[in-house]
């Protein structure tokens, strides 16, 4: 019964593509490597260390190069054609599986740093040995524009190869060479830029820091003097419109009368303003055209016209720098639900672990438990890492790995995973991991990876943002210096105008809209046992039109069971399991092990066994107690000249199944060539005849158990959207026709080779616009890199797995893909409102400006605090999307 398909291969994603490029001279930034895996073809990618990496080895005419990131066929390509544009190249052989690229050519016409220059050029990073990635904590880059200020602050370091900032989680990853630069040159340029660093991959000290600040963001040092900034602005409103004839010349300022309303607005920008202006120092510092350059613009803009021009613009100052501390502080709120989304998974693994030494226990940190050691968990407490039970039992909640409702019991020899709970009984596991190199740890490293990889809405938006603010900007300019002459408004109005439009000038919310919802969307699965390993591959699978399955261990458990036992002749079905078990225990067939499984969980004696010989082909032969007995194939028996077509079941003290029952109608006979076993074989099983050289004994049916949520996971994946769904298998026609109508899928393949499964996928693809491909990970590796979204099965604990396919279902519960489906369709969904919402709202509020319906407090409010408090939390309904109970798979199939 196991497929001919059972070819390991193993692939891992991508790599980031957030990445920016550092060159010496040019600075120039590739946002995105294009990695054009032509014809779906994926390859290979090794994940080397720095020590791994060679610099260029100049030999001559002949130097090698480490690129890490050409791991596909297009990738050599065009890193080949790039170099062979030199003069002198002789040959180029670039290969995938290394990373690695020789080049022979004349050093008289050429060099090595030249060809670097060209696979550079190619849009790759040739690498070397001083090469190190550090990873630093900033918490206060919550937005688009903070992390462009500290972009620029790294561009000025010499030595920095690539840096990607990831303002979703507060991170930002610089890979530089420890020759030219360290990590204080980085630490000092981020905080140059204006931000602090907390954290670093190597200091575990300040890890708390940015829990305790994000815990305090409204009585945060900023949000004190917001809130101070607040009163005074209120003040100035009390004396501007209703205290006014209190509202007397306090002083003279250039030759402007300053009222007390005025001084009140004076202080509350000075109050409210400080943090802007210091950002906004930054932004300039770093040639950064960002919201605070323009906040700070805008706000000096009108304190200048009020005390050079007498246009008194102090309510609006004040209102500004009021109104955009506010939005900071909701952004920053808003960030953080973000944020937690992902913490909560690196929370789930506790610090301490209760080890034993000799015959007593210690406590120690995590990081200090290594692999072979014992370590102890009582009821109620977290596994801390991975490892085998060598004592106790429990039932283990698994839901923070694989997403499983219902505990699992454990016991010795089973594995466990950090970061489950131990529910009830006394547990000693021995350590089969170290703390980073955990299934839980490898989760959260491919979450935080998974913001890397864009989506292509995310790739558009960054491409539009990069103009919409220098078009807004100069249309502020235009509406400031042209309004008066076009649309007849003064000049004070026409000034507010352009004040206004600076401040739609920054597409912050447009910018967040779609990493947050890709951030939610992301955590959220893993929270519920679903590893989605980029954005790009959550906003493909919420594409899909075909969803094509494995059957063996993907719609089938992938283990043989007897699901039926007819005795004949008067024997027993104890008579038939007795012989059986005689029969088979001493082979090595997965049927014969199904066999002799189930007679030992009915309780049947043992037989004494001797003179087992195995026929080839046909079945099994020994003699027990002293009888020659057989199994197997009807054809062995038609051999021993048995009337297959004419035998009596047992029904008088014997347990006859449903099959002997339909077939039973003639005096209890049955023909078991043209009924029973055929319709046995029609519904997918193995059929195996048990009897002496004179008698048949019975029939046992042997099958792969479908799995019980296969069929509704298939009516589901329908209901939700999915045009097609197909079944692909190495097994043969009848039992593939037979699987394929008990679950529901529209179509099948049988007998099919791992590479006739890639062309199939490749037909699909060709016909789909999306085509999703599950499997168990390893034997289906081909299949699941052809196809647009690859989905492994049962990934916890499996390396091979979870670096096989784009996304990988933690548990072995199929019923998890329909949430996985329905997820990322509205995560697809989720991400297009963002879009377009910010835009409109964005768009809508600049042209409303120049007609005066736009005062420039909504312009902050709605365009910038507004819009990015709304795209936030919509991008986190995302997290209220689970999968179906038990329960309600009950109901709704009732």
């Amino acid at each position: 019964m196991t497929s001919p398909d059972d070819d390991s291969h193993n692939r891992s994603g991508e790599p980031p593509d957030r990445t920016h490029e550092h060159e010496e001279g040019s600075h120039e930034h590739s946002h995105t490597h294009d990695h054009d895996h032509s014809d779906h073809e994926h390859a290979q990618h090794a994940e080397q260390g720095v020590d791994d990496v060679s610099p260029p080895i100049d030999q001559g005419d002949v130097a090698q190069f480490a690129v890490p990131e050409m791991d596909c066929p297009s990738c050599a390509g065009k890193v080949e054609n790039s170099v062979e544009k030199l003069d002198g190249i002789r040959s180029v052989d670039p290969q995938v599986t290394t990373g690695t690229l020789t080049v022979s050519y004349d050093g008289e016409q050429t060099s090595a740093n030249a060809i670097s220059d060209r696979v550079e050029k190619a849009g790759y990073t040739v690498e070397d040995t001083g090469e190190v990635s550090s990873k630093f904590t900033v918490p206060e880059m919550d937005c688009p524009s903070c992390a462009g200020k500290i972009e620029n602050a790294l561009e000025r370091i010499e030595g920095i190869t690539t840096y990607e900032t990831q303002p979703t989680t507060g991170t930002v990853i610089v890979t530089y060479d420890s020759s030219r630069a360290g990590e204080a040159d980085i630490i000092g340029a981020i905080e140059r830029a204006g931000y602090e660093v907390t954290d670093t991959s190597s200091d575990e000290s300040g890890q708390q820091e940015p829990t305790e600040e994000r815990e305090s963001i409204w009585t945060s040092p900023r949000a004190l003097k917001t809130w101070i900034s607040g009163g005074f602005v209120a003040l100035g409103l009390l004396f501007e419109f209703f205290l006014t004839g209190q509202n007397v010349q306090l002083a003279s300022l250039l030759g402007t009368e300053l009222l007390v309303a005025d001084v009140l607005f004076l202080v509350a920008v000075a109050s409210g303003g400080q943090e802007i202006f210091r950002n906004g120092y930054y932004s300039a510092r770093n040639l950064n055209l960002d919201i605070d350059f323009l906040m700070s613009v805008a706000i000096l803009g009108a304190l200048v016209a009020s005390l050079a021009f007498g246009e008194a613009l102090y309510f609006e100052a004040a209102t500004l720098a009021f109104l955009f501390s506010i939005a900071e502080l909701l952004e920053r709120y808003s960030m953080d639900r973000a944020r937690n989304s992902l913490r909560e998974l690196m929370d789930l693994s506790p610090d301490e672990a209760t080890v034993k030494r000799d015959d007593s226990t210690e406590t120690v940190p995590v990081d200090e438990v290594a692999v072979g050691d014992v370590v102890v968990v009582k009821p109620g407490e977290k596994i801390p890492m991975d490892g085998t039970v060598v004592d106790g039992e429990s039932a283990v909640n698994q839901a923070p790995i694989t997403g499983e409702s219902v505990p699992v019991d454990k016991t010795m020899g089973d594995e466990v995973y950090a970061g489950t709970i131990n529910e009830e009984g006394y547990l000693e596991v021995e350590v089969t991991s170290e703390a980073g190199d955990n299934t839980l740890s490898r989760i959260v490293e491919m979450v935080e990876d998974a913001q890397s990889n864009k989506t292509e809405r995310e790739q558009f938006v960054e491409r539009f943002s990069t103009y919409y603010t220098p078009v807004v900007v100069a249309f502020a300019i235009l509406t400031t210096v042209g309004s008066p002459y076009v649309l007849g408004t003064t000049w004070p109005t026409a000034v507010v105008y352009g004040l206004t439009l600076l401040v739609l000038a920054c597409p912050c919310a447009f910018v967040i809209s779609t990493p947050v919802s890709v951030v939610s969307g992301i955590t959220s699965a893993a929270k519920n046992g679903v590893l989605i390993k980029g954005g790009n591959h959550l906003e493909a699978m919420g594409a899909v039109d075909v969803v094509a399955f494995d059957k063996t261990g993907t719609l089938t458990k992938g283990e043989l069971t007897v699901t039926d036992v007819v005795p004949l002749n008067g024997n027993s079905e104890e008579d038939v399991l007795r012989c059986a078990r005689g029969l088979e225990q001493r082979s090595e067939h997965p049927i014969g092990e199904a066999i002799v499984a189930e007679a030992g969980s009915a309780g049947v004696a043992e037989r004494e066994v001797d003179d087992f010989e195995s026929i080839t082909g046909k079945g099994v032969r020994a003699d027990l107690d002293g009888t020659p007995h057989f199994a197997g194939k009807p054809g062995l028996f038609e051999e021993l000249e048995f009337d297959l077509s004419h035998v009596h079941a047992t029904t008088d003290g014997g347990i006859v199944t449903q099959t002997a029952r339909q077939m039973c109608d003639r005096n209890n006979c049955l023909d078991l060539l043209k009924e029973t076993v055929p319709e046995l074989q029609a519904e997918g099983k193995t059929v195996v005849l048990v009897g002496t050289e004179d008698e048949l004994e019975g029939v046992i049916a042997v099958a792969d158990e479908i799995r019980p949520e296969a069929k509704r996971t298939v009516t589901r994946l329908k209901q939700l959207g999915v045009s097609r769904t197909v079944m692909l298998t190495g097994d043969n026609e009848r039992t593939a026709r037979a699987i394929a109508e008990q679950v529901g899928v529209d179509e099948y393949q049988a007998e099919l080779l791992p590479e006739e499964k890639v062309t199939a996928i490749e037909e699909l693809v060709d016909e789909y616009d999306g085509v999703a491909m599950v499997g168990d990970g390893i034997n289906d590796a081909p299949a699941l890199a052809t196809a647009t979204v690859g989905v492994a099965m049962g990934a916890a604990g499996t390396d091979t797995a979870l670096e096989t396919a784009d996304i990988a279902l933690m548990g072995d519960d199929l019923a998890k893909l329909p949430y996985l489906y329905e997820l990322a369709n509205d995560a697809n969904g989720v991400i297009r409102q963002n879009i377009w919402s910010s835009l409109a709202v964005k768009a809508g509020l600049a042209m409303a400006v120049p007609f005066g319906y736009v005062p420039i407090w909504l312009a902050v409010l709605a365009g910038d605090a507004g819009m990015t408090t709304a795209v936030t939390g919509n991008a986190m309904r995302l997290s209220r999307i689970t999968p179906e109970t038990d329960t309600e798979t009950n109901a709704l199939e009732g």
